[in-house]
């Protein structure tokens, strides 16, 4: 079941979001963290307070609290920078801050396409054999994926499921949703987090979409997990540290993820799984080849009917 909606879920917009963002940042801060006396007993909010944060900005406390509800829109870049150090944001957190600031005019609404693969693209994750390598859409659709990608990720779904935009498989749904995808992660938490992550720095980005506001809701429904994440407003993008793979054929494995941003495809990115040279997890893998080899569609550049 997909949930049409869910506006709740992303945020009531993008002042809202913002204020969301910037309270829980200043929430994980503590006065002694940012040299500020802590005076002793019970604060009665967690962190800094507004004023608090606004003082190691250098701005006035109700300039930063009319920023924090989402009322000045017309924050300059030397505001978002003083607010940006004064909550210690890493790189990933101060893009989501300029992109919740100063978010994208609304467009006119028009029909939804859905996101193809250029041919190019599908010619060129096929050519990496049995390197596994995959294209996801903007909100994590997978948008195409050769042999090797499907039987490392999802060997239980129809190969030709990322070919039909009303079945297609989504990251984040599989992640919170499907019992495979969780037995798959040695470290299901630890991607699962990650997950979100990346998420809400789409969320950013792509600001009251209708698709990203539509799965938000529909993995705060069904997920606790999710929305206990999701509530926590952590961004960062997917990383590239080695990940530890339970895979039901062959057993476990390592791999590091290469992510790639397609700039003609706005959105789009390829991820490929590399493991380390010589490693058993390129053994792993290589049987994990010999092993699928025979049910293997062919390699035509095309999505297959």
């Amino acid at each position: 079941m997909r949930v049409q909606g869910g506006q709740a879920a992303t945020g009531r917009g993008p002042g809202w979001e913002l204020g969301e963002f910037l309270r829980s940042r200043r929430a994980r801060l503590r006065p002694e963290d940012a040299g500020l006396p802590a005076y002793g007993g019970r604060r009665r909010v967690p962190g800094l307070r507004r004023e608090e944060l606004a003082q190691l900005a250098g701005v006035s406390a109700g300039y930063y609290t009319r920023l924090e509800q989402g009322q000045s829109p017309g924050a300059s870049d030397a505001v978002l920078d003083a607010v940006a150090r004064a909550l210690r944001l890493d790189e990933a957190e101060r893009a989501h801050l300029y992109s919740l600031a100063r978010p994208r005019p609304a467009a006119r609404r028009r029909p939804a396409r859905p996101e193809r693969v250029r041919p190019g693209v599908r010619v060129m994750i096929e050519s990496f054999g049995d390197v596994p390598a995959l294209v996801m859409g903007r909100f994590l659709d997978v948008l195409a994926w050769n042999p090797m990608a499907h039987a490392l990720l999802a060997g239980h779904l129809d190969f030709g499921a990322p070919d039909r935009p009303d079945d297609r498989p989504n990251i984040a749904r599989m992640m919170f949703l499907d019992p495979h995808t969780r037995e798959l992660y040695a470290d299901w938490p630890r991607k699962a987090r990650s997950t979100v992550a990346d998420l809400r720095l789409i969320a950013g980005r792509w600001p009251g979409d209708p698709g990203l506001t539509g799965l938000v809701g529909e993995l705060t429904l069904r997920s606790p997990e999710f929305a206990r994440l999701w509530a926590a407003h952590t961004v960062g993008d997917c990383g590239t540290a080695a990940r530890a793979y339970r895979h039901p054929l062959v057993g476990t494995m390592e791999l590091a993820a290469e992510f790639m941003a397609l700039t003609e495809d706005e959105g789009q990115r390829v991820a490929v799984f590399n493991p380390e040279p010589g490693s058993p997890s390129e053994s792993a893998l290589r049987l994990l080849a010999g092993l699928t080899a025979t049910s293997r569609p062919p390699a035509t550049g095309r999505p297959p009917r």
